[in-house]
C-alpha cells in the first residue's frame, strides 16, 4: 500500500488552491499541514479497497485525497489552545504555533470545504459518476460531523478531568476515530461500485482497524516518546483523560488491539480478490510504534 504514497502526495498538492498575494498566508498554512507527512492511512485504505472491488487507484483519488483534507484540519484544529493545546504534531511545530490561532483555525476550515470541492470537481465527476459522487460527499460529510468524528471530539473534551468507563471511550473512538477510517474505505468501495454486502464488511474491517489504531496511539502515549511519535506524548494523563490503558492496563490492551486486528481481518473473507495488502495493513496498525 505505500506504493501509492508518492502518488497520494502529488495529487493532494494539485489539488491545493493556486491563490495571490491576497490568499497567500492561508494557502501556505494548508499547504504547511498538508504535506507535513503522515501516514496516509485513510487515503491509502480508499485506494486498496477501490481496487479490491475492481475499481482504479486514479478514479477513487479526488475521494481518496478528500478524506486526507478532512483527516489534516481536524488534527490543525485538535492542536488548538481551545483543544489540546499541543506544540508539536508529526515533528513538526503546529500549525498555530507558525501561523497564529486565527490562521490556524481557517487553514482547517479552508481544508473542510476543499474536500467537497474536491469531491464535486470536474475530475471526481468524469473519473467517477455525478452520483457515485454525491454518494461520497454523504458519506464522508455524516462521518466528519456531529454523530461521527466531531461527535468523538466533543465527547473526548468532556471526558477530561472525568473517570469515563471503557464502553463510554469506545463510543468516542467509534466516532473520533473510527468514522473517518470508514468513510474512507467506504468510498474506495464507492468508487469501485461495491455491492452491499462488500460495503457491510469493509465497514466492519474500518471500526475493528479504527479501534485497534485508538488502543495502540493510548499505549504509545505512555511507552513511546515525543521524539519517536512526532507529537508530545503523556497528554492524556496530564489532561486526566481515562484511557484504554489507565483503565485496563498494557497488557490487555495489547490482547485487545490483537483480538480486533483478528476480527477485521476475518471480515476481509467475504471478497474474492487478493486481500492481503489489507490484512498486513491492519496488522501494522497493530504492531506500529509511532
Amino acid at each position: 500500500m505505500n506504493d501509492n504514497t508518492k502518488t497520494i502526495e502529488n495529487a493532494l498538492v494539485s489539488y491545493l488552491p493556486q491563490g495571490n498575494k491576497d490568499t497567500e498566508t492561508i494557502i501556505k498554512a494548508m499547504e504547511y499541514s498538508l504535506m507535513a507527512g503522515g501516514k496516509r492511512i485513510r487515503p491509502m485504505l480508499a485506494i486498496a479497497f477501490a481496487k479490491l472491488c475492481g475499481g482504479t487507484a486514479e478514479a477513487v483519488m479526488p475521494f481518496a485525497c478528500a478524506v486526507e483534507m478532512i483527516h489534516t484540519y481536524s488534527l490543525i484544529h485538535d492542536d488548538l489552545p481551545c483543544m489540546d493545546n499541543d506544540d508539536l504534531r508529526r515533528g513538526k511545530p503546529t500549525n498555530h504555533k507558525v501561523y497564529g490561532e486565527a490562521a490556524a483555525l481557517l487553514a482547517g476550515d479552508a481544508l473542510l470545504t476543499l474536500a467537497f470541492d474536491v469531491i464535486a470537481g470536474e475530475e471526481a465527476i468524469k473519473l467517477n459518476s455525478a452520483e457515485k459522487c454525491i454518494k461520497a460527499a454523504s458519506v464522508l460529510a455524516k462521518c466528519a460531523g456531529a454523530d461521527g468524528m466531531i461527535g468523538g471530539q466533543i465527547i473526548d473534551l468532556e471526558s477530561e478531568n472525568k473517570k469515563t468507563a471503557a464502553e463510554r471511550i469506545e463510543i468516542m473512538d467509534r466516532k473520533k476515530t473510527g468514522a473517518l477510517i470508514n468513510a474512507a474505505c467506504q468510498m474506495g468501495c464507492i468508487s469501485a461500485g461495491a455491492d452491499r454486502i462488500q460495503c457491510q464488511a469493509a465497514e466492519e474491517y474500518a471500526y475493528r482497524i479504527g479501534l485497534a489504531f485508538q488502543i495502540v496511539d493510548d499505549i504509545l502515549d505512555v511507552t513511546s516518546d515525543t521524539q519517536t511519535l512526532g507529537k508530545p506524548v503523556g497528554s492524556d494523563n496530564e489532561n486526566q483523560k481515562s484511557t484504554y490503558v489507565s483503565l485496563l492496563g498494557i497488557e490487555e490492551c495489547r490482547k485487545k488491539a490483537a483480538e480486533l486486528t483478528q476480527s477485521a481481518i476475518e471480515a476481509l473473507q467475504v471478497f474474492d480478490g487478493d486481500t492481503g495488502e489489507l490484512e498486513n495493513f491492519a496488522v501494522y496498525l497493530r504492531d506500529r510504534k509511532h
